[in-house]
């Protein structure tokens, strides 16, 4: 495959795009099993087809809303892609979090083709799990085994996961063991990073992805195969949609060190983590070669890490 058709990853899909909204299960009444644990969004190619499934989790204290256009992004290349609010409130534990991921992905397995157009089929043996920031975290501790479910995945894609404060200083429960390539992950791993996330937005708040704990120390644990990017210029929240309202949309701006823009950022995560199903979950490497060997060419962001272990 040409540069140039390998750089269509970094733009909108052939796909036009449904999004369905899914409640959770409430009060006495059951559904039977249709209602899912946590309420969801759900994208998904509207044409006829069977499509591979990711699961993607939102990061701290943020609304799964907030990423719409990266997952609307992702879906267009032709993948269903289901995103919990995992919660609105939450402390530094995050073990409730890892349950709830495993819940919901045992409710795919009956309950998601019922909120799918009937010509959509999900197909979940090519699945996969994502997540940014505290939920990269989540979706490593899923990966990892700490929460059982009866769904195995293909890979495992994480946008600058953060485990707590700094080294010494991590949250229940931890993740990092500081021992390189001690996770036994058992599927392909892309580890995603912001060269801004460990930098200060201001003298009274930390970094968003402090180092110790966060893309480059998860990436040296994993086991092969697993690739690790960084985009230079951007910052921890870059990958949220233009526009973020309310309190906490607002908050997105203003805590973390940020790029010149979000679109740009968002771009290249959505195209490299489509490069990275088509290789781990359909068998289509080209993609991901091409960014391995000429990456000037087909990225929108300047990288400035790029490794392998194989």
């Amino acid at each position: 495959m040409s540069s140039s058709n390998s750089c269509q990853v970094f733009k909108s899909g052939k796909h036009a795009v449904k999004l369905v909204s899914v409640q959770q299960e409430t009060g006495c009444r059951s559904s039977g099993g249709r209602a899912p644990p946590k309420p969801l969004l759900v994208w998904a190619p509207s044409e006829r087809g069977e499509f591979p499934v990711l699961i993607f989790l939102h990061g701290f204290l943020l609304y799964n809303s907030f990423y719409s256009q990266l997952l609307r992004h992702i879906s267009s290349h032709g993948f269903i892609v289901v995103a919990p609010q995992l919660y609105t409130i939450a402390g530094p534990d995050s073990s409730g979090e890892i349950t709830s991921t495993a819940k919901t992905m045992d409710w795919l397995v009956d309950g998601l083709v019922r909120h799918l157009p009937s010509h959509v089929r999900p197909n979940l043996c090519k699945l996969a799990i994502a997540g940014h920031s505290r939920g990269g975290k989540v979706a490593f501790a899923v990966a990892l085994g700490l929460a059982k479910t009866s769904l195995s995945f293909s890979a495992l894609m994480a946008f600058d996961p953060v485990d707590g404060m700094g080294k010494g200083k991590q949250t229940n429960p931890p993740i990092l063991t500081h021992v390189p390539r001690s996770f036994d992950q058992k599927m392909a791993a892309l580890v995603i990073g912001s060269g801004l996330g460990g930098v200060k937005k201001n003298p009274f708040f930390p970094p968003c992805a402090p180092e110790g704990v966060s893309h480059r120390d998860f990436f040296v644990e994993c086991s092969s195969p697993a690739c690790h990017l960084v985009a230079k210029e951007y910052g921890h929240m870059d990958i949220l949609d233009d526009e973020t309202k309310g309190i906490r949309g607002g908050a997105t701006y203003c805590l973390c060190a940020n790029g010149k823009g979000r679109e740009p950022m968002r771009n290249f995560v959505g195209g490299a983590m489509v490069a990275f199903m088509r290789a781990y979950l359909e068998g289509d490497m080209n993609d991901l070669w091409t960014m391995r060997e000429n990456p000037e060419c087909v990225m929108p962001v300047e990288v400035s890490t790029s490794c392998f272990h194989e």
